[in-house]
């Protein structure tokens, strides 16, 4: 909420910078961005007071069906307003989309509080938690997805199946498949710059034309915004092209997943406090942190690995991490600590998520974890030298494990609070469902004729 005389100047230079629209909106427990456009009138009047909308965005899946009762929406509440906030800091032009900008929203309860299944208003909160410890968390995420030569109608007309990849066969890190689409790699590597998403890297990774890109890193309510935008500009830019995108887990069996790794560090009085002088002598608040990271992991799970598909990617020998265990430069571990010797760069790279996360719920995860261990400190148990995957408390392989796990967590409801934890399971567990009633080709092609 602002002051008429704010709202009149934001908006006036809206108007000279030739915008006549603005895409407004927030994102769902899915990671799923829900929005709408507005006119500049209107978005005078949302500045001012908030704006309605409908809280069906928290009740429904990512298939826009419903989940039925839950603590925080549904249809005995009849589906009311939320209050959205517009947050100013997030403006940013739409470079697909001239004279339109865009700008987030977070979402309020009816008492005014942040809504329990706003996943950025989560984030937020969990944030402040770190600055009343005296901590400025920095976070990034890195994203492995796939390109395919084809439309949302041929997908469905295939029946997302015999799909033509961007380029064959596997290339990593290839100099001539990513020169050989340099219009597309300089499509996003502009237009992201442009969307206000600062990207360190991009390159080609093993398998048919999929890529990894690198966000750099930023204060962590600015890095989930940038990681959680980045999936929704990457889907636009490719549809530019011709192509579509997939960030899922695991789209094929036969090729390695596609990670959602988080990098993260506490800094205070503008010092790495994961740094220390001497690298083999991690420094106390890395270690702690490090420890809740490791001991919160396999009841939290469920936040960061959302969807059944995010376990068809935790098998032995994909890069995808089974266990709760920690190294140093170890990409068999889930947390790898990276960077010690140096005062701006050590900090903790978090392969236990996929693509699919949710930024927000992801970057709220694991920095609550990490002040935990803080707070209590959590020492790690013993670090991992070489293959680290049966090594540490073994991670949840399924989403049923996974959302009971964290549904029946104490620690889950200190740190989220419980009218998040409540509904969240209700959204996995309602997930799960849906999956054990389809009858898949595996399936068919196992049962239909030899039984």
């Amino acid at each position: 909420m602002t002051t008429d005389d704010s709202v009149d100047a934001f908006v006036r230079d809206l108007e000279a910078r030739g915008k006549k629209h603005v895409k407004i909106g927030g994102f769902d427990v899915d990671g799923i961005l829900r929005g709408k456009y507005v006119s500049l009138e209107k978005l005078r009047s949302a500045l001012t007071g908030g704006f309605g909308f409908c809280d069906v965005i928290f009740g429904w899946d990512c298939a826009d069906a419903l989940y039925g009762t839950s603590s925080v929406t549904g249809w005995e509440r009849g589906f009311p307003d939320a209050l959205a906030v517009l947050d100013r800091s997030t403006l940013r032009d739409v470079p697909w989309e001239p004279g339109v900008a865009a700008m987030l929203a977070d979402f309020r309860d009816e008492s005014g509080a942040p809504h329990p299944a706003c996943p950025r208003s989560l984030l937020k909160t969990v944030k402040a938690r770190a600055e009343s410890m005296g901590y400025e968390p920095r976070f990034s995420c890195e994203f492995e997805f796939f390109l395919f030569r084809e439309s949302a109608d041929s997908l469905r007309d295939k029946g997302f199946a015999s799909l033509e990849p961007l380029s064959p066969g596997m290339f990593g890190y290839s100099w001539v498949r990513s020169g050989q689409h340099r219009e597309l790699m300089a499509s996003i590597l502009a237009d992201m710059e442009a969307f206000g998403i600062d990207i360190e890297g991009l390159h080609t990774e093993t398998g048919p034309g999929v890529y990894e890109v690198a966000i750099r890193y930023d204060d962590i309510l600015r890095a989930a915004d940038s990681a959680a935008l980045f999936k929704v500009a990457m889907k636009q830019i490719a549809h530019e092209h011709g192509l579509t995108v997939t960030f899922m887990a695991k789209w094929n069996a036969s090729l390695p997943g596609c990670g959602g790794h988080v990098h993260q560090s506490l800094w205070k009085d503008g010092k790495n406090v994961f740094h220390s002088p001497d690298p083999k002598d991690l420094a106390p608040a890395l270690r702690h942190y490090t420890g809740g990271l490791l001991s919160l992991m396999p009841e939290l799970t469920a936040m960061v690995s959302p969807f059944v598909n995010s376990y068809k990617r935790y098998v032995p020998g994909v890069w995808a991490p089974l266990t709760a265990s920690w190294g140093v430069e170890n990409r068999t571990a889930s947390v790898r600590l990276i960077g010690l010797d140096s005062a701006k760069s050590a900090r903790i790279e978090f392969r236990q998520p996929a693509a699919d996360l949710n930024p927000y719920l992801g970057m709220a995860m694991s920095l609550a974890a990490g002040l935990h261990g803080i707070e209590h400190g959590i020492e790690p148990r013993p670090i991992a030298h070489g293959d680290a995957s049966s090594e540490g408390e073994p991670l949840p392989r399924t989403l049923t494990e996974a959302t009971e796990r964290f549904a029946a967590s104490t620690r889950a409801r200190e740190l989220f609070g419980a009218r998040f934890v409540d509904h969240y399971a209700h959204t996995r567990r309602w997930e799960t469902r849906e999956y054990e009633r389809a009858v898949t080709d595996w399936e068919l092609k196992r049962y239909f004729e030899a039984v």
